[in-house]
């Protein structure tokens, strides 16, 4: 017989709510990556991270709102369990009994809402570890929004908020422009930088910005539409489910102004738009089915064609 689980622990620091089986499995998984842009879950994106646990327990990391994937999750099916936790402080980073739960999921999801936190109470700490260490045994991760903010090797942490591409691309030192690094590890995706809500909220200049602020040769980025998912296996072939496309984003040669208090000046971006009609591969960095164009910086404005 199978036992439901209800919440099993609530605290000041964090909250932990669970749905399905109480006791946990332990499951054969294999890594892939869901990356969503926000603005609408994408089930197929899901789907992938459940077949990918091996059938698991499922793990949704959050910093604020509620336990709303649970029942999510569970509709979907396949999954042992769904489970939440809700980190209000840098504090339960820290918790035993946290620990333990990120410890046995067999897939971690990353919730929206403002990567800052995570950042700031997350980084350098033991869920910090616990979560690299999850990662690097092969369990499936995702995120959506701020939690696809934080997959990169860089990530814009919105420290202070934030920014819009008229003010990133008029000054890229401007406060709000804040690109950082040293977060999470995941193969593939080392020298990149994610957007998510991509051209609904017209990204694609302050996402050159970040291109430009990043301290490795050839930056990269990508760009990820509303409703729309990027699922990334290994071997660094990606391919596109939802609504929207994806947008792979590589700098050619160093921006010729990044300065304080100047506009940025800034051409041989390569650009390649892909939908779910198109593929494409993160090691060779090649599509197909897609849409190859170029994107510029000149002048406090941006360029495509």
């Amino acid at each position: 017989m199978i036992a439901l689980a209800l919440m099993l622990t609530m605290s000041a620091d964090f909250e932990y709510i669970r749905a399905g089986n109480a006791q946990d499995v332990v499951t054969k998984t294999q890594p892939g990556y869901a990356l969503l842009g926000g603005g609408g879950d994408v089930t197929p994106a899901f789907e992938y991270l459940i077949r990918k646990s091996g059938g698991g327990d499922f793990l949704v990391l959050r910093a604020t709102g509620s336990d709303a994937y649970n029942p999510y999750v569970q509709k979907i099916g396949g999954a042992n369990s769904a489970a939440t936790l809700i980190l209000k402080t840098r504090e339960a980073s820290s918790d035993p009994a946290v620990l333990d739960k990120v410890r046995k999921a067999e897939a971690i999801f990353f919730a929206g809402g403002d990567q800052w936190n995570y950042v700031s109470r997350w980084k350098d700490t033991p869920l910090h570890k616990a979560i690299q260490e999850r990662i690097d045994a092969g369990v499936p991760v995702g995120g959506t929004s701020a939690g696809l903010a934080i997959l990169g090797e860089y990530l814009f942490s919105a420290e202070f908020d934030t920014v819009q591409t008229p003010e990133a691309l008029a000054d890229p030192f401007f406060k709000k422009v804040t690109v950082a690094t040293g977060f999470l590890k995941i193969p593939n995706l080392r020298g990149l930088i994610t957007d998510s809500h991509f051209m609904a909220r017209k990204r694609m200049g302050r996402l050159l910005v970040f291109l430009a602020r990043m301290p490795v040769k050839n930056p990269r980025g990508l760009g990820i539409d509303e409703a729309t998912a990027v699922l990334l296996e290994p071997d660094g072939k990606a391919s596109v489910v939802g609504k929207g496309s994806a947008w792979f984003f590589r700098a050619t040669r160093k921006p010729q102004v990044v300065e304080a208090g100047k506009p940025l000046e800034m051409s041989g971006v390569d650009v390649y738009q892909i939908d779910a009609k198109g593929a494409f591969d993160l090691k060779s960095w090649k599509g197909t089915g897609g849409v190859a164009q170029k994107a510029a910086a000149a002048n406090g404005e941006l360029q495509l064609r």
